[in-house]
């Protein structure tokens, strides 16, 4: 609006009249008549700047988030959601799929800020991003301290130990080494069943550094979650998974507890991508194969967040699949 005023401004000084001095009758009038010719230019331009705001205006309003970017958090280099490609450039599925929820959202898409998982729920809090994007567990726990949006995709936790090695069932890990990913929701599972089943416990702020662990022999296996398990095996032929588990986690966006609406946003951003198939077209990409229906990846949750999980709002609703 700061445009209009300024020409208003303009029109009403050129239209300000002075008393005419004796004998200037003849070149009052032509001043006259010159300023009414540009005070009608300047009307002119004047309207033709209003109509342009009055357009622009509302789509602005219905678009807070254009020419920003959406600050994320992410592990990066924990593949295949988060990791660099051989030109340096952010790829993944997490990667893909954050940049999809951004841009849907009307940003210009996702600032991945790359965070050790560690410290990932720490700088949520602390402000330093809006939305942790990394593959995140939801568990009761968590739930306390943050929010989640709907899951998109069901979790499991699997060992990844060198060809050849067997696990039959959990005692077997007793007296082995077991790399993880520190801060991990695998990494808080051995924690928990340590003093059950004797194995020891190395911790990396890397899964990769973890993997590397096993493959030279530092460590017996590395656990993680059960889609990274697998891809790493189609890329690493030397390691495969040796014991899986099934769990109620999935994964799922964390946001703050006071960040009520971009949660809710975000969830009805995710409900619009299982409807039109391109949740599960990015499972194809990345992992190979459709996703198991019935599966937060397909399913649709009631309300907002993880149903019956502290943070969950069970209001009806129908996304609105156009706005941004």
């Amino acid at each position: 609006m700061q445009g209009v005023n300024t020409i208003a401004a303009w029109v009403a000084a050129i239209s300000r009249t002075r008393t005419p001095s004796q004998g200037g009758h003849a070149r009052l009038g032509r001043a006259r008549l010159g300023r009414a010719r540009l005070g009608r230019k300047a009307g002119v331009m004047l309207a033709a700047v209003a109509a342009s705001l009055a357009l622009s205006l509302p789509a602005q309003a219905d678009n807070p988030n254009q020419g920003k970017k959406f600050k994320v958090a992410a592990d990066v280099g924990l593949v295949p959601f988060f990791m660099r490609g051989a030109d340096g450039k952010l790829d993944g599925f997490s990667n893909d799929l954050t940049q999809e929820v951004a841009q849907r959202m009307g940003y210009d898409g996702a600032e991945v800020i790359d965070t050790p998982f560690s410290a990932i729920f720490a700088g949520l809090f602390s402000s330093r991003y809006d939305m942790v994007a990394a593959p995140t567990n939801t568990t009761r726990e968590r739930a306390e301290q943050m929010l989640f949006a709907e899951p998109y995709m069901a979790g499991g936790l699997s060992f990844l130990a060198k060809k050849g090695a067997t696990v039959n069932t959990l005692d077997d890990l007793k007296g082995k080494t077991i790399a993880v990913n520190n801060g991990s929701f695998s990494d808080r599972w051995l924690q928990d069943n340590q003093d059950k089943y004797g194995y020891k416990i190395q911790r990396f702020n890397k899964n990769t550094d973890a993997v590397q662990a096993v493959a030279i022999g530092r460590a017996f296996a590395n656990m993680s979650e059960t889609p990274l398990a697998r891809y790493i095996a189609t890329q690493t032929p030397a390691l495969a998974p040796v014991y899986d588990m099934t769990t109620e986690a999935n994964y799922a966006f964390a946001f703050r507890k006071d960040d009520t609406a971009l949660r809710n946003r975000v969830d009805e951003v995710l409900e619009c991508m299982k409807q039109d198939g391109s949740l599960s077209k990015l499972h194809m990409k990345w992992f190979g194969t459709e996703p198991n229906a019935g599966t937060a990846m397909t399913v649709i949750f009631p309300g907002y967040g993880v149903p019956d999980y502290p943070g969950y709002e069970p209001t009806g609703h129908t996304p609105d699949c156009s706005r941004p």
